[in-house]
């Protein structure tokens, strides 16, 4: 206080201090009666029901087997007991946030002194005074307490605060603010945030890792380990140092936390695997759910193995990358190496259309339906779309299978005789269409077994149209194909769009013997209490005759031995197996679709805008290794499958294999043992007239054009449905 004398001698500080007492009285009145007032008429949120609140909880996603793979929920939380966490780490909470909070009652008024004094000093907002209770009443009610930085939003929360702290103890207020602050990541709470950075509960963190998840409260994405590992290290140090000078760690034990390095969970261990297989399972859930899947804490068990998930992605990456590496010829285009590259000098990421090559996988339990695992990009943070299950893509000669499933059906044998020679048709759209083969060659009569392994299209588009294409419609939604097919001649080479996941589903047919399943990824979901509130039923359907659908796999056999993927026998893989190449017309899309008695894998490989993928683009070439790769590496983990066992109604006979009739010594040019379902073997010889295949009659025009009776189409065909499919 200034003495009398000085302020005599100065008489003007006098008044300035008169002046300066004053308005301090009217700020501490005004605040006074805003303390007073601030809660009237229920403007601050109720505390009462706090000793039960709970906050949102996630959804919890587990693989087949058990193990964590993500969360789903608005807030990604998982609640523990005070119990469960670390001594260290609620020292390092308290010590780090709001060290005097077992002293004061809510407000700590040392604290807002010294805030006070550095601001006016900073001559700007550049410290809180927030206790941990203070935060907890605006983390708790958001909707009620602003965060906007105003006095009367500050005497609110303080105002909460106070009536918390007369409500609860201590340790309630430290348990239920440890379970509901913002530890960045998408992670709330420490079990949460435990597990996304470390993978690990927090029960099992050590001194360093505890530090760190206290560090990461003065700002979550600033200190975000995984994007600023140093700052984020520079950070835990120093709170590990305020833990030393408070005495919560030993000098030693602070120097050896300092020195740990910094050692974060591998994506399986926090919870950031197969992001497109979980996007479909969440969108699922919401559909079946609703907002309730984001804060009733459901257990959602998935069919996702994790080991087959891994060599799904591994596969299909080191595939793509070989192909934009020039391993298969000249490739043009960007790659996503350069890609990322330029976006990480600041490009542009992120676009609706993916610039770079692309591709996905899909694995399948056969007989079950049970997606094992689920690729639908090479990069879900650029991009979300899932071609997995989103894409509509033509699926070329992957389609052909399905065609002579169709034929099979109705009396055709793997020894019936194709042509494999010109034809031009009408489409029934008045224009002409002449389909080629992929090599633009024709090599005349060939068995359906041949036809088939070497993908040619004229004895496709001839069997489509012995069967009707309106009947290989049937026959392709039997097998789960739901998109749109219009009924023509072209369908038969794979001209229609198709979803991946519906077009790898389908060989389900063959792997099971005639059965088709439903690909789907949801097994069970349990609530809180481990009660089962949802269990789809898969669909299963017979599709084929077991005789039938064996000789198809006994067709495509030969497709992986001596066929269009050859490659894949001549890489070592033994394990029986039948599939099918695919390629469109223009090169813009490859396939490889294959299959074992207990495995279904497809792989789709193309651009989001279609355009040629390279010169000579082939499935066989470009898709079937990943496949190959992703088999072989399941298989050093899993038993091998056994072959699939003949049924009885199968029989073999001799045939010669230019004509399809029963071999004699009169022709003995190309004579082959095939597989015949009992009651369609042939019955006559070699030698006499050639029996045209069952079915619809195909009728030509004078200028050797099909003719169609009875079929019309109400517009004309588009122009991508008029060309030729690739192997």
């Amino acid at each position: 206080m200034a003495s009398p004398s000085f302020l005599t001698r100065h008489p003007l500080l006098g008044w300035l201090l008169v002046l300066a007492g004053f308005g301090g009285a009217l700020g501490a009145g005004a605040v006074g009666g805003a303390w007073a007032v601030i809660c009237r008429e229920g403007r601050c949120p109720s505390i009462a029901g706090l000793e039960a609140y709970a906050p949102r909880q996630t959804s919890k996603v587990y693989a087949a087997d058990g193990r964590f793979i993500t969360e789903l929920g608005l807030e990604r939380r998982t609640l523990v007991t005070l119990a469960e966490v670390p001594r260290h780490v609620r020292d390092a909470v308290v010590i780090t946030e709001d060290r005097r909070f077992f002293a004061h009652a809510g407000i700590d008024w040392f604290r807002i002194a010294g805030a006070a004094l550095r601001n006016v000093r900073a001559g700007r907002y550049e410290q809180g005074f927030s206790t941990i209770t203070m935060q907890l009443a605006r983390n708790v009610f958001p909707d009620r307490i602003s965060r906007q930085k105003t006095l009367l939003r500050k005497l609110k929360e303080a105002k909460v605060a106070r009536a918390i702290e007369r409500r609860y103890p201590k340790q309630r207020i430290l348990e239920l603010y440890l379970n509901q602050v913002y530890l960045g990541n998408g992670a709330y709470g420490v079990e949460t945030a435990a597990q996304r950075y470390f993978g690990k509960r927090v029960g099992e963190l050590s001194v360093a890792e505890g530090a760190m998840l206290a560090g990461l409260l003065k700002g979550p994405e600033r200190y975000n380990p995984r994007r600023f590992a140093d700052r984020a290290i520079q950070r835990r140090n120093t709170v590990l140092e305020l833990m030393r000078r408070a005495g919560a760690v030993t000098a030693s034990d602070a120097s050896l936390a300092k020195a740990y390095p910094l050692q974060l969970a591998a994506r399986a261990e926090s919870g950031d695997i197969a992001p497109y297989f979980v996007e479909w399972v969440r969108q699922e859930l919401e559909a079946h759910f609703g907002r309730r899947l984001y804060d009733q804490g459901y257990r959602v068990f998935t069919s996702l193995d994790v080991d087959i998930q891994g060599a799904a992605e591994r596969a299909l990456e080191n595939q793509l990358q070989a192909i934009e590496g020039g391993r298969h010829g000249p490739y043009k285009h960007l790659t996503y190496e350069a890609y990322t590259a330029r976006a990480a000098e600041g490009g542009e990421r992120g676009a609706a259309n993916a610039p770079y090559l692309q591709g996905a996988f899909i694995a399948i339990e056969p007989r079950t339906g049970a997606v094992r695992a689920l690729v639908g990009g090479r990069d879900f943070d650029d991009s979300k779309f899932n071609r997995a299950i989103q894409a509509l893509r033509q699926p070329g000669s992957t389609f052909k299978p399905l065609v002579y499933a169709a034929a099979l059906a109705m009396g055709f044998t793997p020894a019936q005789v194709l042509e494999d020679a010109p034809l031009t048709m009408e489409q029934l759209t008045g224009e002409p269409w002449t389909p080629q083969n992929y090599d633009l060659k024709f090599q005349g009569p060939m068995p359906l077994r041949k036809a088939l392994y070497q993908s040619r299209n004229l004895p496709a588009i001839r069997t489509g149209l012995a069967v009707g294409p309106a009947n290989v419609v049937a026959t392709a939604r039997r097998f789960g194909i739901t998109t749109p097919m219009p009924a023509v001649p072209s369908v038969a080479i794979g001209a229609a769009d198709v979803y991946p996941i519906q077009m790898v589903g389908a060989y389900s047919v063959f792997a099971n013997l005639g059965e088709r399943t439903t690909p789907h990824a949801i097994l069970r979901v349990e609530d809180a209490s481990g009660k089962v509130v949802w269990q789809p039923k898969p669909e299963r359907e017979t599709v084929l005759t077991p005789e039938d659908a064996w000789l198809m796999v006994s067709m495509m056999k030969d497709v992986m031995i001596r066929g269009t993927a050859s490659r894949v026998w001549a890489s070592g893989f033994r394990i029986p197996s039948g599939g099918k190449t695919g390629t469109t017309n223009d090169g813009a899309d490859v396939w490889f679709i294959g299959y074992t008695a207990d495995l279904v894998a497809g792989v789709w490989m193309g651009f989001d805008r279609p355009q040629k993928i390279k010169g000579n683009a082939q499935g066989g070439e470009l898709a079937a290794p990943a496949w190959t790769a992703f088999m072989t590496e399941v298989y050093r983990r899993k038993p091998t499958p056994p072959d699939w066992p003949r049924p009885d109604g199968i029989i073999t006979r001799d045939v010669d294999a230019l004509t399809g009739g029963l071999a004699t010594s009169a022709c003995p040019r190309t004579v082959v043992t095939e597989f015949f379902a009992r009651g369609t073997e042939p019955t006559r010889s070699c030698t006499d007239p050639p029996v045209p295949p069952p079915g619809l009659p195909v009728v030509l025009d004078s200028a050797g054009r099909v003719v169609m009776p009875g079929d019309t189409l109400s517009a004309p065909l588009p122009a991508e449905w008029r060309g030729a499919a690739r192997p």
